[in-house]
């Protein structure tokens, strides 16, 4: 396989085949996602919380983490402040032509670690690359689903608390913006 993204890895040939069952659905590997399904089919019942967010954050490897762990923390969270327990996201890569695929596979590993120790399992997802220039390397997006545990209320404080993990609650377009970023 090539070491890097190729616009042939997008095709819907043999290296898109190989892009999926190799470098994504191996690492990611749960039933639900073998079965490699446009999408997944699952049982659930009561009150159900459904997410969605996208990241596109330059650098892509920061101090704690990367783009794939943002992106399962990220929707995690999301479903967490909704007084949910999450259970499955989905994934989608938009992935830069000439994306190597050492990185593919260190963002891969991990959302399988980000995705484990949240208790949730990626279980369908989908994969585009683009022409080189057309992206900022990977972006990705996710949606999630939880089961809804009780009413639950979030209590907010006032003043500004330094903490080394922070969960935000409200209005997606209110949550912080990477620095550098603005919101609109």
């Amino acid at each position: 396989m090539a070491d890097k993204i190729l616009l042939s890895h997008g095709s819907g040939g043999k290296l898109s085949r190989d892009l999926v069952e190799k470098r994504l659905v191996s690492v990611l590997s749960n039933p639900l996602l073998c079965e490699l399904n446009d999408s997944a089919t699952f049982d659930i019942s009561g009150r159900v919380a459904f997410t969605t967010d996208s990241y596109v954050v330059n650098p892509i490897f920061f101090l704690g983490g990367d783009i794939g762990k943002l992106a399962v923390c990220g929707t995690v969270n999301d479903l967490c402040m909704s007084g949910a327990t999450p259970l499955y996201i989905s994934l989608a890569l938009i992935i830069e032509e000439g994306f190597p695929m050492d990185q593919l596979g260190r963002i891969m590993v991990s959302i399988k670690k980000a995705a484990d120790e949240a208790g949730v399992a990626v279980v369908t997802g989908d994969t585009k690359v683009v022409d080189r220039g057309n992206a900022d390397k990977i972006f990705i997006n996710t949606a999630g689903i939880g089961l809804g545990r009780s009413r639950f209320r979030l209590q907010r404080q006032s003043g500004r608390q330094n903490h080394s993990k922070r969960l935000h609650r409200g209005p997606w377009y209110r949550h912080p913006q990477p620095e550098g970023r603005s919101q609109f």
